[in-house]
């Protein structure tokens, strides 16, 4: 059976009652992200940041711009969640959002800002009660969702994506 490109680390799934410690790794695995995200793309040629991790998906150079997309606004979430009751967030077409012409230029700023978005986010990970962790916002697509499976589906994102590049760096023989 042939692996599944879009998920090489497999679909995400969310763990119900997470544990003190199971949340200290999450927050890890966030805290890795920028440096993983940064080790997986660096030394990559231009051709290479423009070849899709699959066919018919997004280039590398489209993966490490979305990253940061992403995760700010997460990040945004996870404040509306902390000083709202149960807030609506709007959500974006991240699909479009890639094909905006700041997706497609050098990628040293992206890496950047994940950089320094993650150290900003980390300090506010890192002070939540455990009563804030089942805080809340709406997604209008995916329903309520606590901030506890927020943080596990974004220590899950930067993994999958991440796992992208490495992934078609193996297949191609790109060391």
């Amino acid at each position: 059976m042939e692996a599944d490109l879009r998920y090489p680390i497999g679909k995400f799934k969310k763990t119900e009652g997470v544990s003190d410690a199971q949340r200290t790794a999450l927050i890890a695995a966030i805290a890795e992200a920028p440096a993983k995200l940064r080790a997986a793309a660096t030394g990559l040629t231009e051709e290479q940041l423009d070849t899709p991790y699959r066919p018919g998906g997004w280039t590398v150079r489209q993966v490490v711009h979305h990253v940061p997309d992403s995760h700010m606004n997460s990040l945004v979430r996870f404040k509306l969640a902390l000083t709202e009751n149960e807030p609506t967030i709007k959500p974006y077409d991240e699909a479009r959002w890639a094909e905006l012409a700041d997706a497609k230029g050098p990628i040293e700023p992206s890496l950047l800002l994940l950089e320094n978005l993650h150290e900003r986010w980390l300090v506010l990970l890192k002070s939540l009660k455990a009563a804030d962790w089942q805080r809340t916002f709406r997604h209008p697509e995916r329903g309520t969702m606590t901030l506890e499976e927020t943080l596990q589906l974004y220590a899950w994102h930067g993994r999958h994506h991440v796992a992208h590049i490495t992934s078609l760096r193996e297949r191609n023989g790109w060391r």
